[in-house]
């Protein structure tokens, strides 16, 4: 069975062009990261993959995200190297 439309996989975290640049540079590494900060609050959660959109980052999880993982993924974003806080919205799920 298929379903079409959005499964609320996607977390989607608006941020600037700036931003953007330097978050994807280091991309890999922050998926690594991601999953293993997922895994440590014991989330079934993980970050397939990353990819850049207009005016967003959009994180592809294996399954449906919960408010828990959603703040840990804003928390770890927010706090990544070379991120300025002031150019990244709140992450929404898609």
């Amino acid at each position: 069975m298929t379903t079409k439309g959005l499964s609320r996989k996607q977390v989607i975290v608006p941020m600037n062009k700036e931003n953007k640049r330097n978050f994807i540079e280091e991309s890999s590494i922050y998926v690594t990261n991601m999953n293993r900060a997922l895994k440590n609050i014991k989330s079934e959660v993980m970050v397939n993959f990353m990819q850049v959109e207009t005016s967003s980052i959009v994180i592809v999880t294996n399954k449906v995200t919960s408010s828990l993982d959603l703040q840990m993924i804003e928390n770890y974003i927010k706090n990544a190297n070379y991120i300025n806080t002031n150019g990244i919205e709140v992450p929404k799920l898609f």
